[in-house]
């Protein structure tokens, strides 16, 4: 994509920054489209002079979404919400967009959506995120698809929140503790969208996740181990964790404990990372660098425990 202009929906958020990111080192021209610019300005320093455009668009809004992709050779999708109006963003959201790059003549498309996408799916959340798969290939069929597992980096709000709650509480409960998943790398999924705007990856599909399976008691685990913490551990029944989900005000919604009765891995056979030429970084290669900050000494603790050891 070098010189080339893409319109990236999202591109201020957590993985869309990455994304962004990609795209500059490849010598693409970016044009940022978000609700409120201004969110995104501090991607401006990445890019060269002119190499960076921002524009005001909403994807519930097709006249500004039309707006945002007119001159685009390619355009990415980041927009989703993990709470809300599911139908409105990534159903109606994911149609606009490409029904607008449809209408623009755009060369190529490509669509952030979730392992775990089905129409079928009980959640919402699922439900919807395949829902908008099938109204983004109804309206642009050559759109590439990606299915991130857990998203992890140095902004996210997994295992930084995680690492949040075991750093204060001498006890951390756990949901669902079997449940698999397999983080991977914010940066990794950058590289993964900037790569699949290549024509040549037109209307595949591809689950993106990192080198390791890991189940949620054990991510847990590794969080406590990797920021010096010794919390007690409780594994919570599910009779009880369908329970709490129930709760007004409960740090789980109905919707996300539906998510949790399913494994979050790359399915056997799918494309993945190394089809769009990426390599999988490990979380304990990458995490520790930044949840450093949850030791009880910070950065000296760390150091204080390599010179013991």
């Amino acid at each position: 994509m070098k010189d080339k202009l893409v319109t990236i929906f999202g591109g201020g958020g957590f993985v869309g920054r990455y994304v962004v990111q990609a795209l500059l080192r490849g010598g693409a021209r970016v044009r940022v489209a978000e609700r409120d610019p201004r969110h995104a300005w501090f991607l401006k320093p990445l890019g060269g002079l002119g190499q960076t455009q921002f524009v005001a668009a909403d994807v519930t809004r097709p006249d500004t979404v039309a707006r945002a992709v007119a001159g685009a050779d390619a355009v990415v999708n980041m927009v989703g919400v993990l709470a809300g109006d599911f139908e409105r963003i990534h159903v109606g959201g994911a149609r606009n967009v490409a029904e607008a790059a449809a209408a623009a003549g755009v060369g190529s498309l490509v669509h952030m959506s979730a392992i775990g996408a089905d129409p079928d799916a009980p959640s919402a959340y699922g439900s919807s995120k395949g829902r908008g798969e099938a109204a983004v290939r109804a309206a642009f069929p050559g759109a590439a698809i990606i299915r991130p597992s857990i998203v992890f980096g140095r902004e996210d709000q997994f295992i930084n929140r995680f690492a949040a709650m075991i750093g204060k509480a001498p006890v951390v409960p756990v949901l669902r503790a079997g449940v698999k998943f397999q983080p991977v790398f914010a940066a990794d999924v950058g590289d993964a969208m900037a790569a699949a705007t290549d024509a040549g990856f037109a209307g595949q599909t591809f689950e993106l996740g990192g080198p390791d399976v890991m189940s949620m008691g054990e991510i847990i685990r590794w969080i406590a181990a990797t920021i010096g913490r010794e919390p007690s551990i409780v594994e919570l029944p599910d009779v009880a964790g369908s329970l709490l989900a129930s709760l007004p005000l409960a740090p789980i919604s109905k919707d996300q404990w539906l998510m949790l009765q399913r494994d979050n891995v790359v399915a056997d056979g799918a494309q993945g990372l190394a089809a769009l030429g990426v390599a999988a970084t490990p979380l304990q290669a990458v995490a520790p660098e930044w949840l450093v900050r949850f030791r009880r000494t910070g950065r000296f603790g760390r150091r204080a425990a390599t010179l013991a050891a």
